[in-house]
């Protein structure tokens, strides 16, 4: 249990973080200054979450990462639904929070992914989808990679490759559905947020997953640890 609570607090503080930043920035594509800041504060919640309870969980505090180990053998079917049960559980607690700190400061959004405006309307669902199965699929990748044991020492360093490849992935994904590749994060701002965020939801749950289980494949494809 206490690995599954330490998976909620993880994903509520990275929801709470990350998108809390891009609410106070105003995050917007037609400002660079304000992509950058949500990027760095979503890798930086990464970061400090990994070097909080890594050594509990492992800090997926992503359903997608948690797929990508699980179908890799790094984990039981058991422990893989619970943890994006409490993920899930963790980012919806964020987002309330963020939800009641907005609301009463007299700010709007709570951070939701959304697809994003392209000059001639929005970008359409299948850009916005092979968007997060791409980024996805590499930030996951990441993921396997920096924890495997055949990196060896590097492994002490693994929150920091991950931290700092997610900042990647938002600097190259924001453009298109404000970059998710994590559905919890995406489920708990949007059912506060609601609207077209709540209705393209399943974008980025769907997109996601299907990055991680690509991720998972190409990892046991190249892996070269033996089993």
């Amino acid at each position: 249990m206490k690995k599954y609570l330490a998976e909620a607090i993880g994903t509520m503080v990275l929801v709470l973080m990350g998108c809390g930043a891009a609410v106070s920035l105003g995050c917007n594509n037609g400002d660079p200054e304000t992509v950058v800041g949500t990027a760095i504060a979503f890798g930086l919640a990464v970061v400090a979450m990994a070097y909080t309870i890594g050594g509990i969980s492992g800090c997926h505090i992503n359903p997608a990462i948690t797929l990508g180990v699980f179908l890799s053998g790094r984990m039981n079917g058991k422990d893989a639904g619970m943890y994006i049960l409490f993920q899930v559980i963790g980012a919806i607690v964020g987002s309330a929070i963020l939800y009641a700190l907005t609301t009463s400061a007299g700010l709007e959004g709570t951070g939701a992914n959304d697809l994003q405006a392209n000059g001639a309307g929005t970008i359409p669902a299948l850009g916005g989808l092979l968007a997060e199965i791409f980024f996805t699929c590499v930030f996951v990748l990441v993921v396997l990679g920096a924890t495997a044991k055949t990196n060896g020492a590097t492994n002490n360093f693994a929150g920091l490759a991950i931290g700092l490849s997610l900042i990647l992935v938002h600097l190259c994904c924001i453009r298109y559905t404000g970059t998710s590749v994590n559905p919890a994060r995406s489920i708990g701002p949007a059912l506060f947020q609601g609207g077209t965020a709540l209705t393209n939801l399943w974008i980025f749950i769907v997109g996601p997953l299907v990055g991680g289980a690509i991720a998972a494949l190409i990892w046991k494809a190249v892996d070269t640890e033996e089993k």
